[in-house]
């Protein structure tokens, strides 16, 4: 059976190939892979770990639950990765006044100085990637994703998988 290959945009295609979702997937797994090997290699924390010094670094203390809508991950997986931060001395937990089931997350100076270090290099990281466009196209790329993301968000909003599906062995996997 030959598998339909359709044209971006026009209507959906049946080959993994030309499917969206799966050649961002392998961009990120092809070029994600150098920060991970930074991530782990260089500094003993994992992929997931970055994502949350990098957000807390630019946006500064937040909420747990703040943390995780910036990083778009789910709250447990967020309190995991924010528990790994902490036993490695480069996040603090401060329970809010209160509620002690709200907690603040920041950096410490270990966590900020971390991110000093691999910022530079996933910045020039996305530069060379973006050097394969002229200008001009990196700017319409960079529209687009805009224009995608906002898309992709209204979806997350009307499509709902059953939690019952989710408890019957099908897991999410990936970064989140």
């Amino acid at each position: 059976m030959v598998a339909d290959k359709g044209t971006p945009g026009t209507g959906p295609s049946t080959v993994l190939d030309d499917l969206l979702l799966y050649r961002l997937t392998r961009l990120l797994a092809s070029a994600g892979s150098l920060v991970v090997r930074q991530c782990e290699g260089r500094h003993g924390i994992t992929r997931r770990e970055w994502r949350l010094i990098a957000i807390l670094a630019q946006r500064g203390p937040l909420l747990s639950s703040e943390l995780a809508a910036h990083a778009h991950l789910q709250r447990s997986r967020t309190s995991a990765a924010v528990t790994s931060l902490v036993s490695k001395g480069l996040g603090v937990r401060t329970p809010m006044p209160g509620n002690r089931r709200q907690v603040q997350v920041a950096l410490t100076a270990s966590g900020r100085a971390i991110h000093d270090d691999m910022m530079p290099f996933v910045a020039t990281l996305n530069a060379e990637l973006y050097a394969a466009l002229p200008p001009a196209d990196a700017a319409r790329l960079d529209e687009m994703l805009e224009r995608l993301q906002a898309q992709a968000d209204r979806m997350a909003m009307t499509v709902e998988v059953p939690k019952d599906e989710r408890r019957k062995g099908r897991r999410r996997t990936g970064d989140g």
